[in-house]
């Protein structure tokens, strides 16, 4: 019968799974959708206004600034991937995806958290170009070249990504119908495998070292060359200017990366941490780039806040005649 059974387990494949995320504290998983709705309302709301604001202002139409309005826009797509299904499962402690939407997930979580790299890799050039080679940076740094540049970002992030889905996806599931974690994610998904997945496992580290190695080495190669060539330029607003664009960059590129690495470096040496810690290093990981960027910005690039405030005070104006009403509210 023991023979029996496991011959029926084997030859099962699931289709359908069902999303826990935090399996140890699923008594109160409704107290934890309120901070993760609050962080989806900001992060929805505050990128879509810095996109429209960079889109309504012409002043704003620069290389430097579409590119950001680009990394807000892969945010939002991250976003919202990973956390509508994630507060449903919170607030109905389960949620059932296909293995089809499930690849689908899988395949958007790293392709957003891969094309966020990707833009940082854009933004470091388009700084390379505008503060080592000013004079030709508008014959260089043109429409056209912006374009194929994205469209490069977007490939690339597909090349990287790609191959670890279509290897998931032929992997037969047999062990549990039931992901213990809010989205799937490449390795909660193959827990729940039956064969051997060393091939994806070793793909999977394979890409993610080449793309990581890749994109760092750009990263440093260029800002190194920038600070090199900003240390130069006379004392000034220029040199300020500089040295204060570049740094709100490399805040983005530490925050982005080391949430990226420390994940993948905690969930190879802490085996033995609970589920729940694991999912909330995942949480943190996907969301802190995501609800950071626009805070950063916002507040640090000058041209995009002061016309966030331009447009916030056009939407609603202040009060004008505030003395003229309180003083006749007096009499």
């Amino acid at each position: 019968m023991g023979a029996g059974s496991q011959n029926g387990i084997a030859n099962i494949s699931y289709t359908e799974f069902l999303l826990r995320p935090f399996p140890g504290v699923q008594e109160s998983r409704h107290f934890l959708a309120i901070p993760f709705f609050g962080l989806f309302l900001f992060i929805i709301t505050a990128n879509s206004a810095l996109i429209y604001t960079v889109r309504s202002q012409e002043s704003l139409h620069s290389p430097m600034h579409l590119l950001t309005a680009f990394l807000f826009a892969v945010d939002i797509c991250g976003t919202v991937t990973v956390v509508p299904k994630m507060l449903l499962s919170l607030m109905f402690r389960i949620s059932r995806i296909s293995l089809t939407s499930c690849l689908v997930q899988m395949f958007f979580i790293y392709f957003s958290t891969a094309l966020d790299c990707n833009t940082l890799f854009m933004m470091a050039l388009d700084r390379y170009v505008a503060i080592c080679h000013p004079l030709h940076y508008p014959d260089i740094m043109t429409s056209k070249l912006l374009a194929l540049l994205i469209f490069a970002s977007v490939m690339w992030s597909i090349t990287i990504v790609g191959p670890v889905v279509i290897l998931a996806s032929r992997v037969q599931f047999c062990r549990s119908s039931v992901i213990s974690h809010f989205a799937c994610e490449h390795m909660a998904l193959m827990r729940l495998s039956c064969g051997n997945i060393s091939i994806n496992k070793t793909v999977g580290l394979a890409l993610r070292c080449i793309f990581m190695i890749f994109n760092l080495s750009f990263l440093l190669t260029s800002y190194s060359k920038i600070v090199h060539t900003a240390l130069k330029i006379s004392p000034g607003s220029v040199r300020h200017k500089a040295f204060h664009t570049c740094g709100t960059h490399l805040m983005v590129i530490f925050l982005v990366y080391t949430s990226r690495l420390s994940s993948s470096i905690v969930f190879r040496l802490a085996r033995n941490a609970s589920q729940d810690i694991h999912n909330l290093i995942s949480a943190i990981y996907l969301l802190l780039p995501w609800t950071v960027n626009p805070i950063i910005y916002g507040v640090r690039m000058k041209e995009i806040k002061d016309n966030l405030l331009k447009l916030c005070q056009r939407i609603c104006p202040p009060h004008r005649n505030f003395k003229a009403t309180s003083s006749s509210n007096a009499c």
